[in-house]
């Protein structure tokens, strides 16, 4: 599916397909990719390569464009269990239009960094931004999802706490991979702002971007180490309450079997003490009931050393 939009009055509006200064390009066929790769001379692999969702950011120069391939984080959805998920996506850079492929739909013009924008080459600038802007919200997201997780398994030993942790475990592996490579991408382009005709103030805004992912990745970084850290105490804390557990099974089961004895033992089909002895049973009940208070007098003084 293609979309056409056009920079006027500093905003990028829809348009037709004559006056488009960006061309959407999302989820393309057969016939679509022949286009581009015939009309705009986009290489197949790299065009390929914008709809790969494992794959990497990277920068190539192009005799007639720059091609780019960035890393964005997918819109969260409730079924997703708790996924937060990655993709490619390609911006190609001609000297009068841009072109972006993507392989799920986004409104990315949304965003309200796209309200001012002066040209196309900051046009593709601020659409780098953005994604680096959804890394950090989604960061954010993830941070309160983990602390309302945190206080669950608090007071639950239900399993499904324990995966969703484990998915946004998972998650922040992609997410920190993901700003890695952009980083990578946005420092190519740092050291070739001449090949891009970026003029000194969007030179500026590209070491902002920098900064911004910088810690972007710095921030992912510390919750990955929260997330994995939060895992492994959680272990910790469960097969501690197991062996809590087995103790107190194992106290109740002792206390059980000292009673047992002593009745057994009275219960054996030979000669035995009291047998004849008309209150038999009650002095038996008495040994039982005896052996049940002295188990315990020794467990209560034995826990209290």
């Amino acid at each position: 599916m293609l979309s056409y939009y056009a920079l006027k009055d500093n905003r990028v509006v829809e348009d037709g397909p004559g006056a488009a200064h960006v061309i959407v390009v999302v989820d393309p066929d057969a016939d679509e990719k022949k286009m581009l790769i015939a009309t705009y001379g986009i290489d197949e692999h790299t065009l390929n390569s914008a709809l790969d969702p494992d794959e990497l950011s990277r920068l190539e120069f192009e005799p007639e464009h720059v091609a780019m391939i960035y890393r964005r984080p997918l819109n969260y959805t409730g079924g997703d269990r708790l996924t937060f998920k990655t993709s490619a996506a390609g911006l190609f850079l001609f000297k009068d239009r841009i072109i972006l492929v993507f392989k799920e739909d986004l409104n990315i013009f949304s965003n309200r960094i796209f309200n001012r924008v002066s040209s196309l080459n900051d046009l593709w600038l601020r659409i780098l931004y953005s994604s680096i802007s959804h890394f950090l919200e989604h960061l954010r997201a993830i941070y309160e999802v983990t602390s309302e997780l945190e206080a669950m398994l608090n007071t639950s030993q239900e399993n499904r706490y324990l995966l969703q942790l484990f998915a946004l475990e998972k998650s922040m592996v992609f997410y920190l991979n993901s700003i890695m490579t952009n980083g990578v991408l946005i420092e190519r382009i740092r050291n070739n702002p001449a090949r891009f005709g970026l003029p000194t103030e969007q030179v500026e805004f590209l070491d902002d971007m920098a900064i911004e992912n910088t810690q972007c990745q710095r921030q992912a970084d510390i919750y990955s180490n929260i997330l994995s850290s939060l895992m492994d105490a959680r272990a910790s804390i469960i097969s501690n309450n197991l062996n809590v557990q087995m103790k107190t099974l194992n106290v109740i089961t002792i206390a059980i079997m000292v009673p047992t004895l002593v009745v057994s033992a009275f219960s054996m089909n030979v000669a035995i003490p009291l047998q004849r002895h008309p209150h038999a049973f009650w002095i038996i009940m008495g040994f039982a009931t005896a052996s049940v208070v002295l188990t315990a007098a020794w467990w209560i003084t034995r826990r209290t050393k």
